[in-house]
């Protein structure tokens, strides 16, 4: 009996050492994932999920290459296109909440819920808002061949020739798509979808005229317009672009609440502290303030936002219920 005692009472200071051990260390880990003074020490991802060249590529490389100036640490842009969007953000999803891994995606975050039966991956539990940091709106365009001067000519000319006119889009789901399903479903025009794997091809199309009119983000529509090889309708804005100040906004033509623009959202893993969300809200707007960043997204027909954490989270809300609601309204489906 005394030596199961003695056996015993070295186990007990053991187990006691320990458990202190363990919670310091737990402590002291702890307090480093909410301190954000010398975060970051190594290079951080930023996580794009498309290809190269669009409207979220572009912001999330200006955005990345001043973050990178400003933390003296390399900010590294990842493009993970595939799935419209899924993909990237899955990946995203599953990364570390450490502030080592951040997502820039575009409204496709906010259609996705909608369009998909399953995702792996949840828009309100998977990420924690951080800001919008730029917008852009669609524009409706037609190639010059087309004479409609304004939205009102062409509702008018393509109901004097049913079944001719399509649209051309970046693809199933898009915004540009959902504005022209909005717009048809206001109007009753009969115009047919012809989807497009980007900006890119839908805008070509339009310039060739396979399509005699379109619908697109603002950014791969503005050479084209001003070199006179489309013409530019509407805008889909709460406002005229300063880029873009001849060119009248939906509502401007009549259309009731007719304002569709695109995100360019930024993120962190579920489970990010606070304090690291707050910093690097800090930090990406010092980075949208910069007058050379500023300058660059303007010109590319892009709108610095950089909203507070609570405004980008009921906007994200906001938006997801609009674009379910045009959904299912247009009976959009994914094969």
């Amino acid at each position: 009996m005394k030596n199961s005692q003695s056996i015993a009472r070295p186990r007990i200071a053991m187990n006691s050492a320990l458990c202190a051990v363990a919670t310091l260390v737990c402590g002291a880990a702890l307090a480093q994932v909410g301190r954000t003074d010398s975060y970051p020490t190594r290079s951080v991802r930023m996580i794009v999920p498309f290809a190269p060249g669009g409207p979220t590529d572009i912001v999330a490389r200006l955005v990345a290459n001043r973050l990178g100036e400003m933390w003296s640490q390399p900010v590294l842009v990842d493009n993970r296109p595939g799935a419209g969007g899924n993909l990237g953000v899955e990946i995203a999803a599953k990364a570390a909440p450490d502030g080592y891994t951040v997502l820039i995606t575009s409204s496709s975050y906010l259609v996705n819920p909608a369009l998909y039966e399953t995702l792996r991956w949840d828009p309100f539990k998977s990420f924690v808002p951080v800001t919008n940091a730029a917008t852009s709106p669609n524009l409706f365009v037609v190639n010059p061949s087309v004479p409609a001067k304004s939205m009102k000519e062409l509702i008018a000319l393509i109901k004097s020739q049913p079944g001719k006119f399509s649209y051309a889009s970046p693809g199933l789901g898009t915004t540009p798509q959902l504005s022209c399903e909005m717009f048809k479903l206001q109007t009753g025009a009969d115009v047919q979808h012809v989807p497009y794997g980007g900006a890119g091809p839908a805008t070509v199309s339009v310039v060739g005229n396979q399509n005699p009119m379109g619908c697109m983000a603002q950014p791969p529509a503005m050479p084209q317009i001003q070199a006179g090889k489309l013409r530019a309708l509407a805008i889909t804005g709460a406002k005229r672009a300063a880029s873009l100040p001849d060119v009248p906004t939906m509502t401007e033509q009549g259309f009731a609440n007719f304002v569709t623009d695109n995100m360019n959202g930024i993120f962190l893993p579920a489970g990010a502290p606070a304090a690291l969300v707050k910093r690097l809200h800090g930090d990406v707007l010092k980075a949208l303030a910069n007058p050379d960043v500023r300058e660059r997204l303007l010109v590319q027909g892009l709108e610095p936002v950089g909203d507070s954490p609570e405004a980008f989270a009921a906007y994200v809300k906001q938006q997801i219920a609009q674009w379910t609601k045009v959904v299912k309204q247009a009976g959009i489906k994914v094969e």
